[in-house]
C-alpha cells in the first residue's frame, strides 16, 4: 500500500474545554478514513465510485458541537452493551443488575451516556504499510451500573487499498457482559447524490432472524427462519423491494431493525454485501461476530442534518456486528459474558470495491 499516509488534528475541542483529536488514514485512489476521539468515532469515510470519482459514503457531522449536542450514534463505537437489555436488568452469577433505561423501559446501546459519549484517548498510531489509530477508553468500575472497570481499545486499520478493519478488545476487573460495535450510517450512493438507499442490493450469510415485539425486543423461543419472508437476502434483493410488506415484524421494526443469526464459523467471514446500482460501489462487511443488527435508517425523520445537508428516512443503512442483542436475558443466545482471566475480541473488515454502475 506504497500511496497510504496517516495525519492528526484538531476537530474541537468539548464545552469543558478538553481537545477533540481527529486522525485520517489515506489509502488508493482517494480511499481515506477520518476517525474523531470523540466517541472513537468514523467521522468520515471517502470510497471512490465506478468512475473513480472521490464521496463520503457515511453520514456523520463535520463539527464536533453536532455529535455533541445531538446523540445519534453516527459512526460510533458503541458500548458497553450494544443494542438493547430488556427492562434494563439482568442476572449475573445470582445478582441482579439494574441499568438506566433510555429506550422505553429498556437500555440502549451503553444506556443515557454510553461509550459513544465518551473521549477516547489515542494510545498508539502506526504509520507503516497498515496505517492504524488506536484509541483507549477506561470505563470504571460501576459506571451506568455494569461491574468491572473495563479497559477498552479499539483500532481502525487500512488492511487495504480500499479495505478499513475495525478491531476492538476489552479486558474486565470483575466479570461482566460486553458487546462491542460500530454504528455508522452507510449510503453507497455518496452524499453528495442526495438518495435513499431503498435501491442498494443486500446479500447477508443468515438463514435465520431474530423476531422481535414491539419494543425491539427479541420474542420468545428460537430464531425465526427467513425462508418465504422478508427477510430472506440469501441472495442479492434491493433494500425497499419488501420494505413495506403486510409482514407483521416488517410493521414491528418500521422496516428492518433486526438480528439476523449469521451463519456459524471459524474467524473473521463474510457476513454481508451491499451494492449501489447507482455509484457501482460495492462494499462486503466480513466479521467474526455470531450477529449483523441490520437497520434501514427507519426513524430519521429530517429533523437532524449533516454534511450539508438533511437526513431523512432510509438515507443510510447500518450494519452493526455483535453478540444478539438481550443475550445477558438469554441463556438460549451466544454469551456475551466476560470474566477476568479472559479478553473480549471483535474483529469487523469493510472491504471496498466497483462494480458496473446503471447509466
Amino acid at each position: 500500500m506504497a500511496e497510504a499516509d496517516i495525519s492528526r488534528d484538531v476537530f474541537g475541542s468539548l464545552p469543558d474545554g478538553r481537545e477533540v483529536e481527529r486522525v485520517t488514514l489515506r489509502g488508493a485512489g482517494g480511499f481515506e478514513a477520518r476517525i474523531i476521539t470523540f466517541g472513537a468515532a468514523l467521522q468520515t469515510l471517502l470510497v471512490p465510485d465506478a468512475q473513480g470519482t472521490v464521496d463520503d459514503v457515511v453520514l456523520g457531522h463535520d463539527d464536533l458541537l453536532s455529535y455533541v449536542k445531538l446523540r445519534k450514534f453516527f459512526g460510533a463505537t458503541v458500548g458497553r452493551y450494544a443494542n438493547r437489555i430488556a427492562k434494563a436488568r439482568f442476572m449475573l452469577d445470582g445478582e441482579e443488575i439494574r441499568l438506566d433505561a433510555n429506550n422505553g423501559p429498556h437500555a440502549l446501546h451503553g444506556g443515557p451516556d454510553g461509550f459513544d459519549r465518551k473521549l477516547w484517548q489515542i494510545v498508539a498510531i502506526d504509520d507503516g504499510p497498515q496505517p492504524s489509530v488506536t484509541m483507549l477508553y477506561v470505563s470504571a468500575d460501576g459506571e451506568a451500573n455494569y461491574p468491572g472497570r473495563l479497559d477498552v481499545r479499539v483500532t481502525y486499520r487500512l488492511t487495504g487499498p480500499t479495505e478499513l478493519a475495525i478491531s476492538f478488545s476489552a479486558r474486565t476487573t470483575r466479570t461482566t457482559v460486553v458487546n462491542l460495535t460500530n454504528h455508522s450510517f452507510f449510503n453507497l450512493d455518496g452524499l453528495a447524490a442526495g438518495t435513499d438507499i431503498l435501491d442498494h442490493r443486500l446479500t447477508l450469510a443468515a438463514d435465520h432472524y431474530l423476531a422481535i415485539d414491539e419494543t425491539a425486543i427479541p420474542l420468545e423461543g428460537p430464531p425465526q427462519s427467513v425462508i418465504g419472508t422478508p427477510f430472506d437476502f440469501r441472495e442479492a434483493h434491493p433494500v425497499g423491494a419488501r420494505i413495506r410488506a403486510d409482514d407483521a415484524q416488517i410493521k414491528c421494526g418500521r422496516g428492518y431493525d433486526h438480528n439476523f443469526c449469521l451463519r456459524a464459523g471459524e474467524g473473521v467471514r463474510l457476513a454481508a454485501r451491499v451494492e449501489s446500482p447507482r455509484s457501482g460501489r460495492v462494499m462486503e462487511l466480513l466479521t467474526d461476530q455470531p450477529g449483523l443488527q441490520i437497520y434501514s435508517g427507519n426513524y430519521i425523520d429530517a429533523t437532524v442534518s449533516g454534511k450539508g445537508r438533511v437526513y431523512r428516512q432510509s438515507d443510510a443503512i447500518c450494519l452493526e456486528p455483535q453478540v444478539w442483542p438481550d443475550s445477558p436475558n438469554r441463556p438460549d443466545f451466544p454469551s456475551a459474558r466476560l470474566s477476568p482471566e479472559d479478553v473480549y475480541r471483535h474483529e469487523t473488515v469493510y472491504r471496498f470495491s466497483t462494480a458496473g454502475a446503471a447509466a
